[in-house]
């Protein structure tokens, strides 16, 4: 089961959303501008919220109204970004070994390499993988933090049809394989029919009736 509530505004855009699901993989779905990204962000600790609540099965992750708000550091959410945001200045290995500095129980780097088919790329410089080798390191890097729960935004953002095709494998196999929820949020129907089991409809910092 997956549950939140965000209240969140950044300059003249409001925000004011929750929702509950059974499943362990929701999509959020909603045009450019609705306010996915910020929800994401909100819950994660990565932008100001005026309140956020994040609750996994009987478990919860984050509740400011109860200061339960712990740092970001600390929220153990794994963050797949709509690019994939490698430092460029460390090696594949590195880029995976910073994620899981505050993990309690971290997932070896060779051991989250080989679940993307990436074993021996440890060595390798972001600068020369391609797009789709450096979403599947970024989902890697997420997986080393021993992440309660994964978010991935727009995580196909940018790809052409063939990188989409051979990330969607990776994306599934995270969601079948792991015991990690995740939420996804999109605008592109394709990623919510690939990877979600259930999903909810955001407009302009809303919920809104699916269709």
């Amino acid at each position: 089961m997956i549950a939140f509530h965000v209240r969140a505004r950044r300059g003249a855009f409001s925000l004011d959303f929750g929702t509950r699901s059974p499943t362990r993989a929701l999509a959020v779905e909603g045009p450019s501008g609705a306010g996915k990204t910020t929800l994401l962000l909100a819950l994660a600790g990565l932008t100001p919220a005026t309140s956020a609540r994040l609750q996994i099965d009987d478990q919860v992750i984050v509740d400011t109204d109860a200061s339960l708000s712990p740092p970001t550091h600390r929220r153990r959410i794994g963050f797949i970004f709509q690019d994939a945001r490698l430092f460029p200045h460390l090696t594949v290995a590195d880029n995976l070994a910073f994620g899981a500095r505050y993990a309690p129980h971290p997932m070896a780097v060779e051991a989250a390499l080989d679940l993307v088919d990436l074993a021996g790329f440890g060595r390798r410089w972001p600068r020369s993988l391609s797009g789709g080798e450096a979403r599947r390191v970024a989902i890697a890097r997420a997986l080393c933090m021993d992440p309660r729960i994964l978010f991935l935004d727009e995580p196909f953002a940018g790809l052409d049809a063939g990188r989409r095709d051979a990330l969607t494998p990776y994306l599934k196999r995270l969601r079948d394989e792991t015991t990690i929820p995740l939420i996804l949020v999109s605008h592109d129907p394709r990623d919510i029919a690939a990877l979600a089991q259930d999903r909810v409809s955001l407009r302009e910092g809303r919920g809104a009736i699916i269709a």
